[in-house]
């Protein structure tokens, strides 16, 4: 099963987050599939790959809930951007 979850990177106490495709088998650092985006809670920045998401998506992969938080507040679930997962 594939998930879309945060990967760890930065410098300490200056943490950003990659969001990945990754294995549910493999650890938070391990190799991922593909990134998605990126998310820089200092910052308050996000970057989403909204087509490779939405691919995802269609795969059946599962957000995690801090990635789900970070969707819902970029406004990803729309009608507009779910048309596109049903189509």
């Amino acid at each position: 099963m594939v998930k879309l979850r945060l990967k760890r990177c930065g410098r300490k106490q200056q943490a950003v987050y990659r969001i990945v495709a990754i294995d549910v088998r493999s650890r938070r650092e391990g190799r991922d599939l593909q990134k998605v985006g990126f998310y820089d809670p200092i910052k308050n920045q996000t970057c989403l790959n909204v087509p490779a998401i939405l691919y995802f998506l269609e795969k059946g992969a599962q957000p995690t809930r801090t990635v789900y938080a970070i969707l819902r507040k970029e406004e990803f679930f729309k009608e507009g951007t779910l048309s596109e997962l049903k189509n």
